[in-house]
């Protein structure tokens, strides 16, 4: 493959599918700085692997798993610094988003790791449960028992929002 044709298919596939994966990253860690920067460096790294990774059956479960894997990283790092620019009395960030993406994000939040990353696989990025089984290395049951765990801990946790501003 020439290098423009590369490029070209490159392009394409940045195109179509970086989108996705910002709101992936978004909805698993609730900071869109470190979904887009995550998403970017990803992308990034597939450029670089791009020879390989463009021959891949789904190569845009590598770069999911990619950025993911960078944005809980950083994600934990900015908690770090947050928790540290508490103790020192640094204010807090500015404004974020509206009312009810906080609520669903926080309500997100509360799920464990395994739980929130099948829920955004399933619901953001549209995978099947047998894709994210895959994707995940975790089993089939596993996943449906996920979203499953995952549907009903999201209703109470934002009936519980709901309740406490009524």
């Amino acid at each position: 493959m020439s290098r423009n044709q590369a490029e070209r298919e490159f392009e394409e596939f940045y195109t179509a599918a970086a989108p996705r994966v910002v709101h992936l990253v978004y909805a698993t860690t609730g900071d869109m700085t470190i979904a887009q920067d995550s998403t970017q460096e990803a992308f990034a790294r597939a450029w670089q692997r791009w020879a390989t990774i463009g021959t891949y059956d789904e190569p845009l479960a590598w770069v999911r798993t990619v950025a993911r894997r960078l944005a809980i990283s950083a994600w934990r790092k900015q908690g770090a610094q947050d928790r540290a620019y508490v103790r020192h009395g640094v204010p807090a960030a500015p404004d974020g988003p509206g009312v009810d993406r906080v609520a669903v994000l926080q309500a997100m939040q509360t799920l464990s790791d395994p739980i929130r990353e099948s829920m955004a696989l399933y619901y953001i990025a549209d995978l099947s449960i047998e894709q994210i089984a895959r994707e995940t290395g975790a089993a089939v049951g596993t996943i449906k028992s996920h979203l499953h765990r995952g549907r009903r801990q999201l209703a109470v946790a934002l009936e519980i929002k709901e309740n406490d501003h009524a």
